[in-house]
């Protein structure tokens, strides 16, 4: 190991944390990463007196520069936008809990501006002060303190607010693997909350309902219709995981059906060519699962392919 990748190393996971944090992407966090190795292996390495904060320092920009190219791209997104699933354990730096990394607030996060959403970052998950934000972002720190608290204020009815026990999660997930793999509609329904929601990206390349589906009955209803069209095809493997922190799965279709979800009255599709893996992440509450979220979209899977 070249003394570059020596020094660099110990810091990778916690790199990695923050360009995922702030794009949403595993495979553009890790591709920002390497950029970020390609600097420090160029630079006068000698002469940082602090090599966490360089790093972190240039990881931030290149993801700036990511992010504000990407946003037009977002606009133009189709269908429901859901980050590039985070499937095993998480990193286990100090920042890395499950609550910071959870689909829903991530979501959220896509709907800040590039500075407000590393500004609140840096500040609140990777506890950077604001004078080293500041000369990340090239703001004055007043200027910083105010992105970071409008952050803040757009995520904070965002955290997980009910934590359920380890027991709790496995048995409903065991649950819901189960229904999945008989194809039992009524047996997924009964372990719904009744506000539930369930959403679903395709990117426009897999077919996938094109806005949230909300309520239990809609739900269920939308569950039949595909049922009914033989669109709804039981997996041949269903692996058992977590998502983003979150109980989940990752949901293999070796006969090339074209599975999950097709256009429905209540949301509209786009469908494509390409089948075979999925994941799905549940968010639990009070006994009940409040969210489902399904990645369909063939372009936020390679990693998991591969």
């Amino acid at each position: 190991m070249s003394d570059a990748a020596g020094s660099f190393e110990p810091h990778r996971r916690y790199l990695t944390g923050i360009a995922y944090r702030m794009l949403g992407s595993v495979a553009e966090a890790e591709d920002v990463v390497q950029d970020a190795f390609l600097r420090w292996d160029g630079s006068d390495r000698a002469a940082v007196a602090a090599p966490r904060a360089f790093l972190a320092r240039v990881v931030s920009r290149l993801c700036l520069d990511r992010m504000k190219s990407a946003r037009a791209q977002r606009e133009e997104y189709v269908g429901t936008w859901l980050p590039e699933p985070l499937v095993g354990d998480a990193p286990r730096d100090p920042a890395a809990l499950a609550e910071d990394l959870s689909i829903a607030l991530l979501m959220t996060l896509e709907r800040l501006s590039p500075l407000e959403r590393a500004a609140f970052l840096l500040h609140d998950v990777f506890d950077m002060d604001y004078a080293q934000i500041a000369d990340v972002l090239e703001r004055s720190e007043a200027a910083v303190r105010q992105l970071a608290t409008r952050g803040r204020e757009h995520v904070r009815d965002e955290r997980p607010r009910f934590h359920p026990t380890g027991d709790a999660s496995a048995r409903l997930a065991s649950a819901f693997q189960a229904a999945m793999l008989q194809g039992d509609v009524p047996g997924i329904a009964r372990l719904l909350a009744e506000d539930a929601i369930l959403y679903s990206d395709g990117g426009g390349k897999r077919a996938a309902a094109l806005n949230p589906i909300r309520g239990k009955d809609r739900i269920v209803r939308f569950l039949v219709g595909l049922a009914r069209k033989r669109r709804l095809p039981v997996p041949d493997e269903v692996i058992a995981t977590t998502i983003n922190g979150l109980p989940g799965f990752v949901v293999r279709f070796d006969d090339g059906t074209e599975a999950g979800s097709e256009a429905g009255t209540e949301a509209g599709t786009e469908a494509g060519t390409e089948a075979g893996i999925e994941t799905i992440a549940l968010e639990i509450s009070d006994g009940t699962i409040a969210a489902i979220y399904t990645v369909r979209n063939p372009d936020k899977l390679r990693h998991l392919a591969q």
